[in-house]
């Protein structure tokens, strides 16, 4: 596992070298495929569209698909869009309370700069990414 305080880091540096490396114009899967060969070649443990489901009192009541979750802690939801609004925020935190985990990175890479925009559901953990 990769200490916490330098996963993060890691992270947005695999996805600068995609985002330089592709530009925009993308579909958000290119991205998704792209940044997943960073992560391997950079020896990041990752596990791309993975599956979580919401409960409501003990029942499930849906799913849904993380586009990419690296070494158990950090939630990674990628966009390809002209910019971010409040509702790709609220996703983030959503599927971060359904996931469990506390820190998740929203990255767009449909502008000619990386979007990133960090995201922390508990900030009592002392583990924060």
């Amino acid at each position: 596992m990769i200490g916490t305080e330098r996963l993060s880091e890691r992270v947005l540096k695999c996805a600068q070298n995609v985002s330089h490396g592709l530009g925009a114009g993308f579909l958000e899967r290119v991205y998704e495929k792209a940044l997943c060969i960073e992560f391997a070649e950079a020896g990041i443990p990752f596990q791309c569209q993975q599956p979580y489901v919401i409960s409501y009192k003990g029942q499930a009541v849906g799913h849904y698909i993380a586009d990419i979750v690296v070494d158990d802690k950090l939630l990674i939801e990628l966009k390809a869009l002209s910019g971010f609004s409040k509702e790709h925020d609220a996703q983030v935190m959503n599927y971060l309370r359904a996931s469990g985990l506390t820190v998740g990175l929203l990255l767009n890479f449909g502008v000619t700069r990386l979007g990133i925009r960090r995201k922390v559901w508990n900030y009592d953990d002392k583990n924060i990414i």
